[in-house]
């Protein structure tokens, strides 16, 4: 049998189990105990019965007259006789039996003494050098059912008791083990954006080695992870300049050379140096997306932002493609607005660029705060789709783009709380392709 993988559980199977096979143990042992010394005491009372009654039964004999019958004792009332005599001569005779004494259950005199029998248990007795004997029987029935009965007294609570010693073990270990689940809980929400130290105040001593080894592991972690977004940054940075010179310069030459062969060249050189422009670009906005908060304190209208990106692309969409559909009253977010500004733009010209050339790009933004971004093209495999927000990630290779797009969405919408999904065939439709940029949870 599978063991449960948590310990709480573990922990109060194990008591539980334990206290319920002590207790059993303990109960067997106990009325073993009891049994041996009920069989004493039964003992004692069956030789003190016959000791008792046969010098009464002598002498009722002496006194009485003898016409060859046996004599039987009359009840006073009704009632279970456990203990049953029979009084006999030498010759075997019975002279005297208790009303409910059955001669069957009697064997003959031997010797004085217990004897068994497969019925009941017998004490022999011998009065005048053996002229009267008297026999005392007692049921093994009525020894059996006060056994049984003790073992029920001591077993019985058991089956009341278990359930709630489990019950109460369990809250015990609940209580004590409250510590131990919040630490579980603060490392489990813990990710690249959160990497701050656990406290571990409250933690028992034994837990207390792996909290230490957890924020020593999380603060190389964090330092690792600056350190790399801290590069990315920088370097994408400082790449804009000598680029920005490298383009105006190239520029120029275009401007300057008649010869088609070096305008061809350089044309190409231009476009390397833009593309190596918006992969800097696109680098900056990750590297902005991964380090800071992304949430703010204040509610914020988000609106403005939607309608001053689209704006800010207006110039590249010469076919005018973005279709808005925004509502009239403000939609308030706690999203940080330049990171929510860098997920439209990412998502807007994603649409505009893979999208179907000439095809309209209906922008949605809805009252809760949800954001719909939807282009015609061809249907996008399912497979394909979960692997679209993975960094350096195109659909077609020989597309424009640096494949970092909706990877920035997906972390700044994991960062805020939101979520990020892309539906193809879009909703409503046979083919086409959906970003939808679900809110952040208040």
């Amino acid at each position: 049998m599978k063991l449960p993988r948590s310990l709480q559980v573990r922990l109060a199977l194990a008591i539980g189990l334990g206290v319920a096979l002590v207790w059993v143990i303990t109960a067997l042992i106990t009325a073993a105990t009891i049994r041996e010394e009920l069989n004493e005491v039964f003992d004692s009372a069956l030789e003190e019965t016959a000791q008792r009654i046969l010098p009464l039964a002598v002498q009722e004999l002496f006194d009485g007259e003898d016409d060859g019958t046996a004599q039987l004792i009359i009840t006073l009332r009704e009632h279970d006789e456990f203990l049953t005599y029979v009084v006999r001569d030498r010759d075997g005779r019975i002279l005297l039996r208790s009303h409910d004494a059955d001669i069957r259950d009697f064997p003959p005199f031997r010797e004085t003494g217990f004897a068994r029998t497969d019925t009941h248990i017998l004490y022999y007795d011998a009065a005048l050098d053996g002229d009267f004997t008297i026999a005392v029987a007692e049921p093994l029935s009525h020894r059996n059912e006060a056994a049984r009965e003790t073992l029920a007294a001591l077993g019985l609570p058991l089956f009341f008791l278990l359930p709630l010693t489990l019950g109460g073990i369990w809250l015990l270990l609940r209580f004590m083990l409250g510590p131990v689940r919040g630490f579980r809980d603060e490392v489990a929400v813990r990710d690249g954006r959160d990497l701050t130290p656990v406290d571990a105040t409250s933690l028992p001593t034994e837990i207390k080695p792996v909290a230490e080894a957890v924020n020593a592991l999380l603060e190389r972690l964090q330092r690792t992870l600056e350190a790399e977004r801290s590069f990315a940054a920088n370097a994408a940075h400082e790449l804009r300049t000598p680029v920005a010179g490298a383009l105006a310069q190239i520029q120029r030459l275009q401007a300057e050379t008649a010869e088609e062969t070096t305008r061809k060249r350089a044309d190409d050189i231009e476009a390397s140096l833009k593309r190596l422009n918006r992969l800097s670009e696109k680098l900056m906005q990750m590297a902005r997306a991964e380090g800071a908060a992304l949430r703010v304190e204040a509610p914020h209208d988000l609106v403005p932002i939607v309608r001053l990106v689209a704006d800010d692309l207006a110039p590249d969409d010469h076919d005018n493609r973005l279709e808005l559909d925004l509502p009239d009253r403000p939609v308030m977010s706690r999203i940080d607005p330049d990171a929510f500004a860098i997920a439209v733009r990412n998502l807007l010209e994603n649409a505009l660029r893979h999208g179907e050339a000439g095809a309209p790009v209906r922008v949605r933004l809805q009252e809760d705060g949800t954001m719909k971004v939807i282009n015609a093209g061809s249907v996008v495999a399912p497979d394909e789709l979960q692997s679209l927000t993975r960094r350096f990630t195109r659909r077609d290779r020989n597309a424009e783009g640096s494949g970092l797009g909706l990877a920035i969405v997906q972390i700044i919408a994991d960062g805020a709380g939101g979520r990020l999904e892309l539906r193809s065939p879009a909703t409503g439709r046979r083919d086409g392709f959906e970003a939808v940029l679900h809110p952040a949870h208040h």
